[in-house]
C-alpha cells in the first residue's frame, strides 16, 4: 500500500521537537511504519485506530495550558465507527483550525476535491512515498507555525471589514465565519484590491511555496469564500474570475 523507505536525513528538530501529530489509521503495518518514520523526524505521535477514538482525542484532550494538543492530524478516510470525512467535516464545523492531511486509498479527482471541500489542507493517496508524506507534514507544520505576522487593526473594502488581530470578518454589518485559509485569502485580496492573482500565486502566498497538493484547492476555497461574501455567488461583485489569468478582488 506504500513505499516503505525510511528517511535518512537527520531529525528536523527545529520543527519536530515542538510538533505533536495525531495519526488516525486502522491498518497496523502502515500505522507502525508512519510512527517509526515520524518519530525519527522528532515529532511526538499519538495514534487512534478508529474514528470514535480519534474524535474523542480531538474534542476532549487539552494541554496543561488549555491549548489544542495536536499541531497536525493525519487522517485515513475508511475508518471503523466514524469515517474520516465526517471527522474532518465536524472539526471544521466546530471551528477547529488544526491542519489535516488526508491519507486514503481513494485517489480519484472527485475524492480529492471532496476531501478538500470538507476542510482538509492536503490529500495524499495510497500507495505513497514515506519521504513525500514526511515532506508534506513538514510543509503543513511550517505554514502553521509562521502564518502569524504583524497586522493592521482593520482592513476594509466596500462592505467587507476584516480585523486581522481578531481573525474576524464583517460583511454588510454581519459577522461571518471563515476557515483559516479563507481568512488568509480574503486578507491577501483586500490588501491588494484589483490585482489579478493566478492559482499558482495564490497557492504560493496562502498555502506556501512548498505546497504539493492540487491547485483545484484554490477554486474550492474561492467558491466557499464567495458563498460567504457575495449577495449572489453566481454573479460575484467582490471575487471576480479573470478568464485565462485567475482571480481579482473588486
Amino acid at each position: 500500500m506504500f513505499t516503505p523507505e525510511l528517511t535518512k536525513s537527520p531529525p528536523r528538530t527545529e520543527i519536530g521537537q515542538m510538533s505533536r501529530i495525531l495519526l488516525v489509521e486502522d491498518e497496523d503495518l502502515i500505522r507502525d511504519m508512519l510512527v517509526l518514520s515520524l518519530e525519527a523526524e522528532g515529532y511526538t505521535i499519538a495514534t487512534a485506530t478508529d474514528g470514535r477514538t480519534a474524535l474523542t482525542l480531538l474534542q476532549n484532550a487539552e494541554t496543561a495550558l488549555g491549548e489544542f494538543p495536536f499541531d497536525l492530524v493525519i487522517l485515513d478516510l475508511m475508518l471503523p465507527q466514524i469515517n474520516g470525512l465526517d471527522i474532518c467535516r465536524l472539526l471544521r464545523h466546530q471551528g477547529n483550525p488544526v491542519p489535516i492531511l488526508i491519507l486514503s486509498a481513494k485517489g480519484s479527482e472527485t475524492d480529492r476535491v471532496l476531501g478538500l471541500e470538507v476542510g482538509a489542507d492536503d490529500y495524499i493517496t495510497k500507495p505513497f512515498s514515506m519521504r513525500e508524506l514526511v515532506a508534506r507534514c513538514r510543509a503543513l507544520l511550517r505554514r502553521q507555525r509562521f502564518s502569524s505576522l504583524p497586522q493592521l487593526a482593520m482592513l476594509q473594502f466596500k462592505e467587507v471589514i476584516l480585523y486581522p488581530q481578531e481573525c474576524r470578518v464583517m460583511v454588510r454589518g454581519e459577522e461571518v465565519n471563515l476557515s483559516p485559509k479563507e481568512f488568509r485569502l480574503l486578507e491577501l485580496f483586500i490588501n491588494h484590491p484589483r490585482r489579478v492573482w493566478s492559482r499558482e500565486h495564490l497557492l504560493d502566498q496562502v498555502w506556501g511555496a512548498d505546497f504539493m497538493g492540487d491547485s483545484k484547492t484554490v477554486d474550492v476555497h474561492i467558491r466557499w469564500l464567495r458563498e460567504k461574501l457575495e449577495l449572489d455567488p453566481s454573479h460575484p461583485q467582490y471575487i471576480i474570475t479573470v478568464r485565462g489569468f485567475g482571480y481579482r478582488f473588486g
